[in-house]
């Protein structure tokens, strides 16, 4: 009698169950529930104002959800990039000495993130001086110098100009391959990591829109939702509704007949 193996399927990293925050009776999110699995790339995309830094306030632990829960895997390890970072310019600091402010830290420990990110030489450099390109590079070797499981990025290429785009996602391309680690990205530069991505989340106060980009790329529906320009800026995802928004990102229809009424 042969006995069959069972591939058990992953438990996921985080787990978001049921997600709603509200604030002063507006709501910022609406039903999410999310998954991020293991050696997994989630990009993470919508309007401006839709929710999405507010989704990895919750994610972060930063705001306590209105409803619902938050569900961590045991020794998640999370390294953070913020979209953007206020340093004070009479307060001068190298990029040694930021580093060194993160907990046990070695100084072996800084040396191989910034050998990763290929900014080594800027260990001594001041802060207040890097180019936007150094910055980030300099961000996410901080965000990695635990080692973490998971890797949040918002809009990691931030103040970074066309040419040292590409460049800077090839090199979380490496660090993701080096650590082993998943990633959950903002981005608005589909064009550019939609082929490293496994799954696509569109996020306006709720996610009307999932699946792979090869999937999700040609849907006509998404640039009737949110506009011609931005699906050209973020690509196009195939997602399946029963309602339809305004221009507010509100539930205006329940169906496509119904909102053809609604627009006569």
């Amino acid at each position: 009698m042969k006995i069959k193996s069972i591939q058990l399927p992953k438990q996921p990293l985080v787990a978001l169950n049921n997600i709603n925050v509200t604030f002063f009776q507006k709501v910022a999110l609406q039903n999410i529930n999310l998954r991020i699995y293991p050696n997994s790339v989630m990009t993470i995309v919508g309007p401006n104002g839709g929710g999405k830094s507010t989704l990895l306030k919750v994610l972060l632990k930063l705001l306590t959800p209105t409803s619902g829960d938050v569900v961590y895997s045991k020794n998640l390890r999370i390294g953070y990039v913020p979209q953007k970072i206020h340093l004070d310019p009479s307060l001068p600091i190298t990029v040694e000495k930021f580093l060194s402010l993160k907990k046990g830290i070695t100084k072996n420990d800084m040396q191989q993130a910034l050998e990763l990110l290929s900014v080594s030489h800027l260990i001594k450099n001041s802060m207040q001086k890097l180019s936007g390109g150094e910055m980030q590079r300099v961000l996410i070797a901080r965000a990695i110098l635990n080692k973490p499981n998971l890797l949040v990025l918002d809009e990691p290429t931030q103040g970074v100009d066309i040419n040292g785009q590409v460049e800077l996602y090839q090199l979380i391309k490496q660090t993701r391959e080096k650590l082993n680690c998943a990633i959950l990205m903002v981005s608005h530069d589909l064009h550019i990591v939609m082929a490293d991505t496994n799954e696509v989340l569109c996020v306006n106060h709720h996610i009307c829109c999932a699946g792979t980009p090869e999937a999700v790329s040609n849907d006509p529906k998404f640039i009737h939702f949110f506009g011609d320009q931005f699906a050209k800026n973020i690509a196009v995802y195939t997602h399946h509704h029963n309602h339809q928004h305004n221009i507010h990102g509100d539930v205006c229809c329940q169906d496509d007949q119904t909102c053809a009424e609604h627009k006569n």
